[in-house]
């Protein structure tokens, strides 16, 4: 059959050698830098530029002579390109000299065993060439197997986890507070949460025999936390009790409900309670409620104590008159904050906040029609939004956004250990391939080789959940800090003169009033623009 490709010979005459042009069927044109390579291995002089002249006009094939001496009579030639990543091998075949010798098969997978080739040889392909030989043309001789990536355990939540969600904006600016859907209520046999299991993937091999590893993929197993229960596979997990349900450091428990019919005072005592509070009425001065759950309360918190593992929601408020305390892992929700101290491991919404200490590691809102704060400390960790800050009189009101010095501090040490682990986890990662792939090649290990295999494995895999651990915490820590050209103060109406804005221990005194405006950190500065 006639070569399809544009391609090239040598051949042998009693004045010298000479190289036969071929057109071929389909037009490709011959590339000048694939002959010379050619013609430089097989150690023939020639003229470049005449050479070069021949291959631009050639349409018809031609003979070109190349030498006044005859070269050696060179048999059929293959040229082998090993790719980067060692997942294929590619062959172009030259012809031998007029009458020359052919490759056989066995001389062709002779080649690839030379260049290193010793899994995945295509013989499908090699059987194709032999039969229909097309010269200068790409061959896939030979393609490894990639490795199969496996997938991470999944949970899915049949309850809201968004603990990000704010109280809703009525049509007329108010805040309804009354109206929440942060709270979760489940009844008894109500599904709860499902896990998908990790597929593991599978290992692949280089046509060089490596063995390519995949990822490690997230092994996580259910294990039934407070008031719940799991299916027998252990893939569901349901309510054993009519509660609230809530995702607290990635733990889903269903609290049952204390119920205080009326006011948290000397008819109740202090309430320390494993579930979580509901107070119908007020929490007077002097007492406490913590909760491993959620608080709500209908009425008024005074001058006291409230712990929470999960929200905090005052449908009305708090008047501290100093004493008052609101601590939540979770959100806090409240009408109103007034000489209290609140710190809230989610976010701080509320309409008004007066001379108080507030710290949230998310957003701190004061929105609605008041939506003002005056006097007092407001610390985010990443963005404060209100319509009003400090007052007319030049009270002293301090907006600060930036993690806190704890957090901080646990980021460096994070930050240092992973590239420590990283390091340790690369040493025993290269140790398992080596011992591996002397294994695969059919090498006996003795019996020290084999417990250094199985210390390296079980290293590697303590290492790798330790990083994907610490991993996942720095997520956490970022996103408490907020990333530092992130954070903003918001002013939907006036900033007046007597606030000090702090923005990742950038300080910044506000001088004049101001209004409609957005306070951000701009390099080693704390700048003004436009709402």
């Amino acid at each position: 059959m006639a070569n399809k490709n544009a391609y090239f010979q040598l051949k042998l005459q009693m004045d010298g050698t000479y190289l036969l042009l071929y057109p071929g069927t389909e037009k490709n044109l011959l590339d000048f830098k694939e002959i010379d390579d050619y013609l430089r291995e097989k150690r023939i002089d020639y003229d470049k530029d005449e050479l070069k002249q021949a291959i631009v006009a050639f349409r018809t094939a031609c003979s070109i002579k190349l030498s006044g001496k005859m070269c050696s009579k060179e048999k059929e030639s293959l040229s082998v390109q090993v790719s980067e990543d060692r997942m294929t091998v590619t062959g172009r075949f030259y012809p031998p000299v007029e009458g020359g010798h052919q490759l056989s098969k066995a001389e062709i997978v002779s080649e690839l065993v030379r260049a290193g080739v010793k899994f995945g040889a295509k013989e499908g392909v090699i059987d194709s060439y032999l039969a229909d030989r097309q010269y200068c043309r790409s061959y896939l001789l030979a393609e490894g197997m990639p490795q199969v990536e496996g997938k991470n355990a999944v949970f899915t939540y049949h309850f809201n986890t968004d603990l990000s969600r704010k109280p809703k904006l009525n049509e007329d600016g108010s805040v309804d507070f009354h109206q929440l859907d942060t709270i979760c209520p489940v009844e008894e046999g109500d599904a709860l949460v499902t896990l998908t299991p990790a597929v593991p993937g599978k290992p692949g091999l280089d046509v060089t025999g490596r063995v390519l590893a995949p990822a490690t993929v997230k092994k996580v197993a259910m294990r039934p936390e407070k008031n719940t229960y799991l299916s027998e596979d252990g893939l569901t997990m349901f309510s054993a009790v009519d509660g609230l349900v809530s995702l607290i450091d990635g733990k889903v428990f269903v609290s049952n409900i204390y119920d205080v019919p009326a006011d948290v005072d000397t008819s109740t005592g202090d309430i320390k309670f494993p579930g979580s509070v509901f107070v119908h009425g007020n929490v007077i001065t002097g007492f406490s409620v913590e909760a491993e759950g959620d608080i709500v309360v209908d009425g008024v918190v005074e001058g006291a104590r409230l712990k929470a593992g999960g929200q905090i929601v005052l449908k009305r408020g708090i008047q501290g008159m100093g004493r008052g305390i609101l601590e939540a892992k979770g959100n806090i929700i409240t009408k109103f904050i007034e000489n209290a101290t609140v710190r809230s491991g989610g976010y701080v919404a509320t309409e008004a906040i007066m001379h108080s200490k507030v710290a949230a590691d998310g957003d701190v809102t004061a929105s609605g029609r008041r939506g003002f704060v005056v006097g007092g400390e407001i610390r985010s960790g990443t963005s404060i939004s209100v319509r009003t800050a400090g007052s007319t009189m030049g009270t002293a009101t301090v907006l600060e956004i930036g993690a806190d010095a704890e957090h901080m501090e646990e980021y460096r040490k994070v930050s240092e250990r992973l590239p420590e682990l990283e390091a340790e986890l690369e040493k025993v990662t290269q140790t398992c391939s080596t011992l591996t792939r002397r294994m695969l090649a059919g090498v006996s290990l003795g019996a020290d080789k084999m417990a250094l295999l199985k210390t390296a494995r079980e290293s590697k895999e303590s290492l790798e959940k330790e990083i994907q651990v610490l991993l996942a915490r720095m997520d956490d820590l970022q996103e408490i800090a907020g990333a530092q050209s992130g954070g903003n103060i918001r002013v939907s109406g006036v900033i007046y003169p007597g606030c000090k804005v702090i923005m990742y221990n950038t300080t910044y005194y506000v001088r004049s009033e101001m209004k409609y405006c957005r306070l951000i950190k701009d390099r080693a500065d704390v700048k003004m623009v436009e709402y």
